[in-house]
């Protein structure tokens, strides 16, 4: 991370991540060196621009913040429970949007459904039937378990 100045909020986050570097200089385009993604999130849109530009210019992927116009790629929200994952994004619209999204699906979706998910796979596996047959079983099954999952 590159700023002019470091919050002390920050630099205490950082101390709790190794592989974060903190640099407090003003940004230049010799920071870019030997790096292949980019993220300008600075309070100065030309700093950004300035910053987006370059990082094209050497074919580094890019994000601007608040900007999707200007990103390569998205930094959405996942939920994760066990394993089952759920991605949220708003396609860079709106970051607080995906925030309480993921933040909802959290608590909303029982800790208990990894254990729903492993069990579903384990009756998979046990099905003798070709692939549609095996789908439309699922689904079927799946339609009321679901449902019985979310009232508890």
């Amino acid at each position: 991370m590159v700023a002019p100045s470091i919050k002390d909020e920050i630099k205490n986050l950082a101390t709790l991540h190794t592989t974060v570097t903190l640099i407090e200089d003003e940004f230049s385009n010799d920071y870019l060196n030997e790096k292949h993604i980019v993220i300008a999130a600075t309070d100065d849109q030309i700093v950004n621009l300035n910053i987006f530009l370059e990082a094209k210019r050497r074919h580094l992927l890019v994000n601007l913040a608040d900007q999707p116009q200007y990103c390569d790629f998205y930094l959405g929200g996942i939920v994760t429970k066990g394993n089952v994952k759920i991605a949220i994004s708003t396609n860079g619209k709106s970051p607080t949007t995906a925030k309480r999204l993921r933040q909802f699906f959290e608590q909303i979706i029982p800790d208990s459904i990894d254990e729903f998910v492993k069990n579903l796979h384990t009756y998979r596996k046990r099905l003798n039937q070709n692939f549609e047959q095996k789908v439309d079983t699922l689904n079927k099954l799946t339609e009321s378990l679901l449902q019985e999952q979310i009232e508890n």
